[in-house]
């Protein structure tokens, strides 16, 4: 910590929407309370969305807007309540702001910290927003010349924001994430997912909200198999697709059936990613910063519905260094078993890509985005 910072007392965390978002949010968090047990810190997210959950399981309180955003369907009936939901959520953000006496508001992307970012620089509270990715959401993009620091989890965000407000931390991670860098494939791990661990363990994710095509790969892959597979499945299929992907691990056969855990949503990540001798992800900013840090071999599967095609750049610049396998969303219905069954299958390339895609870890964001933000008090 700089030796003319001095610690938070008060701050506000806003924003949220997917696990992309609210990790990092907990992880500022956690490094603040680190630092100072007795700040206070109050989360404000959208109603309905998976913050509301997430951040009181973490042990912190939260606020809820009535906000979303705007439907690409322009005739959609969310847009035409958009303009109320809005002024709503300004109004309960100064609301928020008066009664809770933040020193500082940090946005980390989702539309529920526009509001709060906007009341606060409009009173003059100081605001900082943390952008987790190469492309910038809209809302970080509309309130980035009101903030007085932008963190930037990627280079090369002067296309997009003041230069002179960035500061390149990386994309701050939780603490066990860190830690179970430190640690190998554990047994403890696998069976803490119902896992013998006599075989080794492909963790499948499709990001918080789930992904179609992955999960589609993945019941081609438990479909087809005649007997019990080589390796186990640890299967995140997303909240979305939870229910209807559980129903269908009930519909295989018996021996079948013990190879493979379907969950919706993984609060322990740490002992996933310890479970884990290969992983096929989503390459979305936050996956990639726990990839690189975990360093297990990994299969990208960039999503193809993302603004300006961001993961795939994210994937092929782990990728060309030789960090990550790149597997197209439209190959990963047919390819993802043969690219797991060939990873597990070759020790020599599950080293060289470990090493590699380590080279792109920053396991110091969170302590590095803290610093910067006690700059501003």
């Amino acid at each position: 910590m700089p030796e003319s910072a001095r610690l938070f007392q008060r701050i506000i965390i806003s924003g949220g929407g997917t696990g992309g978002h609210i990790h990092p949010a907990l992880a500022i968090a956690d490094e603040i309370k680190r630092r100072n047990p007795g700040c206070k810190i109050l989360f404000v997210g959208a109603l309905g969305r998976m913050e509301m959950e997430k951040v009181p399981a973490a042990g912190y309180p939260i606020e809820g807007l009535w906000i979303t955003g705007i439907d690409r369907n322009w005739r959609s009936l969310r847009n035409w309540i958009f303009p109320f939901k809005l002024v709503s959520s300004l109004w309960k953000a100064r609301r928020i702001l008066r009664k809770f006496r933040p020193e500082l508001v940090v946005g980390v992307g989702g539309f529920a910290s526009g509001p709060l970012l906007f009341q606060a620089a409009r009173t003059g509270i100081p605001t900082a927003i943390q952008e987790q990715n190469s492309f910038p959401g809209i809302t970080n993009r509309l309130m980035a010349k009101r903030v007085r620091l932008i963190c930037a989890g990627f280079p090369g965000l002067e296309r997009w924001f003041p230069s002179d407000r960035i500061i390149e931390t990386g994309n701050p991670l939780r603490a066990q994430v860190v830690a179970s860098a430190q640690a190998s494939e554990s047994p403890e791990a696998a069976e803490f997912f119902g896992f013998s661990g006599n075989k080794p363990i492909a963790f499948i994710m499709g990001g918080s909200l789930g992904a179609a095509s992955m999960n589609a790969a993945v019941q081609r892959m438990l479909s087809n198999a005649s007997s019990a597979l080589p390796f186990d499945v640890l299967w995140q299929s997303g909240a979305r697709y939870h229910a209807e992907m559980t129903q269908f691990v009930e519909t295989l056969p018996a021996d079948i059936q013990p190879c493979v855990r379907c969950v919706g949503f993984i609060d322990r990540m740490d002992l996933a990613y310890q479970s884990a001798r290969v992983i096929a992800s989503r390459a979305g900013a936050m996956s990639i910063a726990e990839l690189a840090l975990i360093g297990k071999p990994t299969i990208l599967v960039p999503s193809p519905v993302v603004a300006e095609d961001h993961q795939t750049k994210n994937a092929q610049s782990l990728s060309d260094r030789g960090g990550a396998v790149l597997l197209r969303d439209t190959e990963v219905i047919e390819g993802l078993e043969a690219e797991i069954s060939s990873l597990l299958g070759d020790e020599h390339r599950q080293q060289t890509l470990t090493q590699h895609l380590r080279s792109a870890a920053r396991p110091q964001a969170a302590q590095d985005v803290v610093d910067a933000l006690e700059q501003l008090i």
